[in-house]
């Protein structure tokens, strides 16, 4: 049997499984790691993404707290997979990812974090598709 740290030591925080799981995406795609996952590509993995979003969804609409819970962790560990198999095609960094997600989200999040206001969900989905609208807009130049 192989080994792997996380193995004999499990982590004690959430950070810590993160990096755990971000661990065993990468060591499953290594010459030491598993052939199916290395035969993966990142569209592959984000079909299988697409799958266990769904199957999250099905959890959810069950109210099925366990099932939800299981789904939830392969939905995060897939879409790792999928991180992964990008960084050894070089199609983008996960650190990169990561980064350009928090921005986005506090960006978006204009009503807490800018100048919008908004008092209501109804005005924080006017807030978020008005600045959805400007980074569009953005883009193009």
């Amino acid at each position: 049997m192989k080994t792997f740290p996380h193995i004999d030591q499990p982590p004690q925080s959430e950070p810590q499984w993160l990096d755990a799981l971000v661990s065993l995406a990468r060591y499953l795609r290594s010459p030491d790691g598993c052939p199916w996952d290395r035969k993966q590509t990142t569209l592959s993995f984000a079909q299988y993404a697409r799958e266990e979003a769904g199957e999250l969804v099905d959890a959810c609409n069950q109210d099925n707290n366990a099932e939800i819970e299981e789904e939830w962790g392969d939905t995060l560990f897939t879409l790792l997979a999928c991180a992964a198999a990008a960084e050894t095609e070089g199609r983008f960094k996960l650190l990169d990812a990561l980064e350009k997600a928090h921005a986005k989200m506090i960006r978006r999040h204009g009503h807490i974090f800018g100048e919008h206001t908004a008092e209501t969900p109804e005005d924080v989905s006017k807030v978020w598709q008005k600045i959805k609208q400007q980074e569009r807009k953005d883009k193009e130049k």
